[in-house]
């Protein structure tokens, strides 16, 4: 019951009485259709997946069906497959190291520029400064 999982017994009394009022009488014929198609599908894909396993000679399964898992199952060895993911590895593992050694850097940078870090004894900003006399002249 994937989809029902989420509710609750009051949710789900819930929904079998608006079912009961929208369907009424017809309630069982619908249970029963909706059973029906459900029927035909998983017919539907069994007979589709008998089809692709005769077609293509070979056990297959719904796994299968996913490209990259039927081309290393049936089509290349581990050889072959240890052979192409060889450059490709290697290739990763420069870039992993590219980016790792790039967070570092940025990271000291972070550190050597972190607020917290900065003296107390230095003020954060410049004093005013002093002022001395009077700057207005009274002209009365």
């Amino acid at each position: 019951m994937g989809i029902f999982e989420n509710l609750n017994g009051w949710e789900f009394f819930a929904l079998l009485l608006i079912a009961l009022l929208i369907f009424g009488e017809k309630l069982p014929n619908a249970i029963a259709d909706g059973m029906r198609m459900l029927r035909n599908l998983r017919n539907m894909a069994r007979n589709a997946t008998g089809d692709l396993s005769r077609e293509l000679g070979t056990d297959i399964s719904l796994e299968d069906l996913n490209p990259k898992t039927f081309m290393r199952k049936h089509l290349l060895s581990e050889e072959e497959e240890a052979a192409l993911r060889k450059p490709l590895q290697g290739m990763f593992d420069d870039v992993r190291n590219d980016v790792r050694s790039i967070a570092d850097d940025v990271k000291s940078t972070a550190g050597e520029f972190d607020p917290r870090k900065v003296s107390s004894t230095a003020p954060t900003t410049p004093e005013p400064p002093a002022v001395s006399g009077s700057r207005f002249v009274d002209a009365t």
